[in-house]
């Protein structure tokens, strides 16, 4: 439940593409340092085939990347 005036991140897995990262984060590296996002949304490579990691570049369109927006689903 969001209460007015709560400020939240969103991730968006975008279908065959990218995942949109929107509201006030951080990215850093695995040892803390911290990568400058330059803006408020960023999208992050979600096919490992951007020449701008962890940033998209859009190469998920040349490489035929497929994946889903919603989650894989795990057998009961």
């Amino acid at each position: 439940m969001s209460h007015q005036g709560d400020v939240r991140v969103t991730v968006t897995p975008c279908e065959d593409g990218p995942l949109l990262v929107r509201g006030p984060f951080e990215l850093v590296t695995q040892d803390g340092e911290v990568i400058p996002a330059g803006r408020a949304t960023v999208a992050l490579c979600r096919c490992g085939r951007s020449s701008t990691k962890p940033f998209c570049d859009g190469s998920h369109k040349a490489t035929g990347f497929r994946a889903s927006s919603e989650p894989d689903r795990r057998p009961d």
